[in-house]
């Protein structure tokens, strides 16, 4: 059986807010429109996007759990559970789907709490303070993963 061609896109608690919360860090880019450039990626490189977006984690691993029958790989911003979620990084890691972690700002470049990801030992791409448009990036780049077409 051949892999499904979509991808899930998960973006974690907070994000709902893009646009609106701290557009000096994350931009005046909306929620919407993050979801318009990585569907938009995924089309041209002939995948589907499935999108959810929750703030409360359960929500999430529902989510991450369908995507195993569902999905060839996810994209994932997990917002504030990058740096506090175990069961987050063991719902991607039991999936066993390839994983591109993505952030919006540079992590490493704020608060020190900010720097460990439970996320990025499970992940196989990691785009970190490309703004919303490392979406895209993020998503060719798991493609690409799950095509065989990396170098």
């Amino acid at each position: 059986m051949t892999a499904p061609r979509r991808i899930l896109l998960v973006n974690g608690p907070n994000l709902n807010l893009l646009g609106v919360r701290e557009p000096e860090v994350y931009g005046t880019e909306t929620l919407a429109d993050v979801e318009r450039i990585a569907r938009d990626a995924a089309a041209a490189r002939g995948f589907e996007l499935r999108a959810v977006q929750s703030n409360h984690e359960g929500v999430l691993l529902d989510a991450i759990h369908a995507a195993r029958e569902e999905c060839a790989g996810i994209v994932i911003n997990p917002g504030g559970l990058t740096h506090t979620s175990v069961v987050l990084r063991d719902a991607l890691s039991g999936v066993a789907l390839p994983v591109a972690e993505v952030h919006i700002s540079d992590v490493m470049k704020r608060e020190e709490f900010r720097h460990h990801s439970y996320v990025a030992d499970v992940a196989v791409v990691h785009v970190i303070g490309e703004g919303v448009h490392g979406y895209a990036t993020a998503v060719a780049r798991l493609i690409a993963v799950i095509t065989g077409q990396t170098d």
